[in-house]
């Protein structure tokens, strides 16, 4: 995998700061935030990418099977590299499509709402309570079940897994994306926090460009094998 993919993966994640602070700031607010120290923030951000990337893998590792198990064709390389350049193709359409929503070209569709943190049954309650749960393990846990919460962020990283040869590779994607997100969610209430919401239209056009720019790499690729 080239370190240049992953590179950008983590900078989708970075660029994409003020969009998670808006999503999922309460969350970390609610929870790790809430206790005062790294420790319980630090286990929740592990918790959330380690279900990044396991969905990452999931993704990468699906892509490889349904493209080993081609009806008539086996598991050779020239099934392998048609199923792929398919997955490209789907992934760089995806990519396409939530890059035009960050740049304001496109609505976001509303089951993106579905995503809301608000739609948690007792998060209200929970966001007013006084006292939030701030044990090392319990963040970790917290973060393993919130990290399944989707957003087109993560959307256009999973789709960017589904092609990428593997589980290993896919897990690794959606990890460098994930990584892109933490230091942003660390310095909630923060000066650098403040000044992501007040960029967050800047860092969602540069965001959006990035998408475009994967989906274009991916696209040009797959033309490459066809026309090879």
């Amino acid at each position: 995998m080239q370190a240049t993919t992953l590179s950008a993966m983590f900078m989708l994640g970075l660029l994409g700061t003020g969009h998670c602070i808006g999503m999922c700031g309460p969350l970390v607010v609610a929870f790790p935030a809430r206790a005062g120290r790294w420790g319980p923030q630090a286990a929740y951000h592990v918790g959330r990418l380690t279900t990044y990337a396991c969905i990452g893998a999931l993704m990468g590792g699906a892509g490889r099977l349904l493209a080993a198990a081609t009806p008539g064709e086996g598991p050779s390389l020239g099934a392998l590299a048609r199923i792929q350049v398919l997955f490209s193709l789907v992934a760089a359409v995806f990519l396409t499509i939530l890059g035009l929503c960050r740049l304001g070209l496109l609505r976001e569709p509303d089951w993106f709402a579905l995503a809301s943190p608000h739609r948690i049954p007792g998060f209200s309650r929970l966001l007013k309570s006084p006292t939030a749960p701030g044990s090392a393990v319990g963040m970790f846990l917290a973060g393993l079940g919130l990290g399944m919460l989707p957003c087109g962020l993560s959307f256009a990283a999973f789709a960017r897994a589904l092609p990428a040869g593997g589980a290993a590779e896919g897990g690794l994607l959606v990890l460098a994306f994930g990584l892109g997100t933490v230091p942003g969610l660390l310095l909630l209430g923060t000066g650098a926090a403040g000044i992501a919401r007040r960029y967050r239209a800047q860092s969602d056009l540069l965001a959006g460009i990035l998408m475009i720019g994967m989906a274009a790499s991916l696209a040009a690729r797959a033309l490459e094998v066809l026309a090879g």
